[in-house]
């Protein structure tokens, strides 16, 4: 590291937990994130304020003026751009050492086993069940951890599936295909602050997978109340039936 790095990362270094071996590992790292919204910018700000080696962000959404209640990687002057060239514009910004890789796309399926090639972390910020699961899908093959968040109302939640573990439940033994329904926040609203705590410790699960520090997290559900601002956490197992990760070894 040089001397301009030493002292951008200073408070990291003074982190036992981090460190300069930490933030070496950071500083290497490739970190695929899906949507550049609510959750996609506290998230990829941190993450990139932190000095990731590499971002690939997705996103095929435009800038639109509702979106700037919550949405802090955008702009008025940017309202109609695509959101991933916006997110860019940001980013490289708050930290020019950083690649980011935007991307003015809906991430494909078909794709994926391609897109996470390299990959060390994902964090799943899109705002739809179909992505969500098709990122479960691909991630269990590769073997890739997962941070997954949402929020919708005063409602957020946080979890997290590190399929580096053989043992590790998956997003669709939490939450079954076939129950549940999108529910869009242009019908339903959503507190705007909400969105900057899930998104910022979706960032955060993700530094801690990369140091490795901390208790691990897979098989815990964190909600956050936004009305009461209250944490709850709870406990879940993997399904020895489930669609996607019962033929994984050690189900």
């Amino acid at each position: 590291m040089d001397d301009q790095s030493l002292l951008r990362y200073s408070r990291h270094l003074l982190l036992n937990e981090i460190g300069i071996e930490g933030q070496e590992r950071i500083g290497k790292a490739r970190v695929l994130q899906v949507g550049a919204g609510g959750l996609g910018s506290p998230a990829a700000m941190y993450l990139v304020a932190a000095g990731i080696g590499r971002l690939v962000l997705f996103d095929d959404d435009r800038v639109e003026l509702t979106n700037l209640q919550r949405q802090l990687l955008h702009t008025t002057e940017r309202i109609g751009q695509p959101k991933a060239s916006s997110a860019a514009i940001t980013l490289r910004a708050l930290n020019p050492d950083v690649e980011v890789d935007a991307q003015v796309a809906r991430i494909a399926e078909p794709s994926l086993a391609s897109r996470l090639a390299g990959i060390d972390v994902v964090l799943d910020c899109s705002d739809n069940r179909a992505t969500r699961y098709a990122l479960n899908r691909a991630c269990v093959a590769a073997h890739v951890p997962l941070v997954s968040g949402s929020v919708n109302v005063f409602a957020g939640q946080l979890a997290v599936f590190d399929f580096r573990q053989t043992d590790t439940p998956c997003y669709a033994c939490l939450f079954p295909p076939d129950r549940g329904e999108d529910e869009s926040c242009a019908t339903t609203g959503v507190f705007a602050p909400l969105a900057g705590v899930v998104g910022a410790l979706q960032a955060g699960e993700a530094l801690r997978l990369l140091c490795h520090f901390g208790q691990a997290a897979s098989g815990r559900l964190l909600t956050l109340d936004g009305r009461d601002m209250e944490f709850r956490q709870l406990r879940f197992a993997r399904d020895p039936h489930c669609s996607v990760c019962a033929g994984r070894r050690g189900a």
